[in-house]
């Protein structure tokens, strides 16, 4: 017998498996063999925390190996091809669906395999300096790879989420994804998960190419029919452009060729780091923090300022900033969090929300921009650069106490911190546009007011987070999600400005791949 029910109970109560047996066999009367939590979250809102729960109890049979039915991805090494640039979250999901709708998927990929890339991405910190085809975003995985695997979304009207989620646990994601409100696999394991999927479609005779930087979409009588990349040709019946947000020498190349692509919002800020402890103080509302039954504590902050949002993005409990440079002459940062969120401290980014016709208010030399849907991307380059100067020239990020950065005072001294090329002090505060420095410096107040202790000379801010999003979008057909122009050409997930995260990047393939196989009459 299976019986389902709704519970509201006490963190230890829902530790695990047994603690929630225990709880229904004292407070239900159920002694069940075994059982499976179907929706978890957690209400911290008051002093006194619960935990909701959908649980399945099994009494007197065992539950199913999983919940869904494993996908079937049969060999298509014999079957028409198509290329997809890109082995982030939406180039590996547009390829394992391709393999699904009877099509061959060619892959290629301008970094290095998951484990090689880790070892660039290891050299950072003491040789100051990023390998620019392989580093925090370029590389098997994209930039989600090593940038805490969050698959939380609100996109769902998009495309079937549980879906991509259940193909994470059938390439060895942990099943509480499938449960947790907030699913997240981890820095530290999602790259094992991403080689199972290369696996796959290695496995059913597609291929996977690395180093491999794509220069040139083939393009002939108005029809994508292939790509140069490596210093060679490779035609396939149709192109899948999955390239993520920080491949600017792609947005260059469409835009010198006449390849419709126009400037897209996005958000510009830095990071925040505190104490993990200080932050689970704040949330759970207790000095003792979170203790022995809670996660390290989350938080989501939004506001409005000055007619702009001001809002915390990618929030990493127990987690570390890193440097996500992609070339030189760059200081980016992001932050990100292994699976065990026990870190020290605990970051997220704090952005404003800019649009393409706020671009005059950043008085950046238009002579230098031959095309302003690339406005945004100078914006973006423009301020890495001005970080990059701030260090020195070097990857050490500037950075500023919490309290000095509100009250426009450069810093004494800093906070340590998880950034592991090290801090600078510098005045974020005076050289950081207007636009974006009073607008976080208001936000910053108001935040402080709601959670007290929230702004604190013990948090650090560093810049600069630019990476939030891409600044151009790819023009294409709403219905066929091909080129507005060019057919046989698929814009595709975060790099094509379709998609915000792995989630809806994920989703944005899959429908990539669909559409593919429509337009070859599969």
């Amino acid at each position: 017998m299976v019986h389902e029910l709704n519970l509201r109970i006490l963190p230890q109560q829902a530790y695990n498996e047994q603690s929630i047996q225990a709880y229904l066999r004292q407070e239900k009367g159920i002694k069940a063999d075994a059982v499976r939590v179907v929706r978890r979250s957690l209400d911290a809102r008051q002093r006194t925390i619960f935990v909701n729960l959908t649980v399945r109890a099994y009494v007197g049979e065992e539950p199913p190996l999983t919940d869904f039915e494993p996908y079937i991805y049969k060999d298509v090494s014999e079957k028409p091809a198509v290329i997809v640039v890109g082995a982030g979250p939406g180039g590996l999901f547009a390829a394992l669906r391709l393999i699904e709708l009877g099509l061959k998927p060619i892959v290629v990929e301008r970094g290095k395999d998951v484990r090689e890339r880790k070892k660039d991405i290891a050299r950072i910190r003491p040789e100051q300096k990023v390998d620019p085809e392989s580093n925090y975003s370029f590389g098997e995985g994209g930039a989600g790879a090593y940038s805490d695997g969050k698959l939380y979304t609100r996109s769902k009207k998009r495309g079937n989420t549980d879906r991509i989620l259940q193909i994470f646990v059938q390439h060895g994601a942990s099943p509480a994804i499938l449960s947790d409100a907030h699913p997240h696999i981890g820095t530290d394991r999602l790259p094992r998960v991403i080689e199972n999927m290369r696996n796959t479609i290695l496995s059913c005779g597609g291929e996977v190419h690395f180093q491999t930087k794509m220069t040139e979409l083939i393009i002939e009588e108005g029809r994508a029919c292939g790509i140069v990349a490596g210093g060679q040709e490779m035609k396939a019946s149709a192109v899948i452009l999955a390239t993520g947000h920080s491949a600017r020498d792609v947005y260059r190349h469409l835009a010198e060729n006449n390849i419709e692509i126009e400037a897209k919002g996005l958000a510009i800020g830095v990071r925040l780091e505190h104490p993990a402890h200080l932050i689970d103080q704040i949330q759970y509302h207790s000095k003792q923090g979170r203790g022995k039954w809670l996660p390290a504590a989350e938080y989501s902050l939004v506001s409005q300022v000055q007619g702009r949002g001001v809002y915390s993005f990618c929030m990493c409990p127990g987690g570390f900033v890193v440097p996500a440079a992609s070339g030189p002459e760059q200081v980016v940062v992001n932050g990100m969090s292994p699976s065990n969120r026990n870190g020290r401290w605990s970051n997220s980014g704090m952005v404003v929300e800019i649009r393409p016709e706020d671009f005059e208010q950043f008085k950046i030399d238009k002579t230098i921009i031959p095309d302003l849907s690339l406005s945004l991307l100078y914006l973006q380059e423009e301020l890495e650069r001005q970080c990059w100067l701030q260090a020195n020239r070097l990857q050490t990020a500037p950075a500023q106490r919490m309290t000095d950065f509100v009250n426009g005072r450069l810093s004494a001294d800093l906070n340590e911190s998880s950034y592991a090329p090290g801090l600078i002090a510098s005045p974020l505060h005076f050289w950081m546009p207007d636009f974006i420095s009073t607008r976080l410096r208001e936000a910053f107040k108001l935040w402080g007011k709601q959670k007290h202790g929230f702004l604190t000379s013990e948090a650090t801010v560093i810049g600069i987070e630019t990476r939030t999003s891409s600044p151009v979008r790819i023009l294409r057909d709403n219905e066929t999600l091909q080129h507005i122009r060019i057919s046989g050409l698929f814009p595709c997930g975060e790099g094509a400005g379709y998609a915000g995260g792995i989630v809806s990047a994920a989703v944005d393939g899959e429908r990539c791949a669909e559409s593919a196989a429509t337009y070859l009459n599969l």
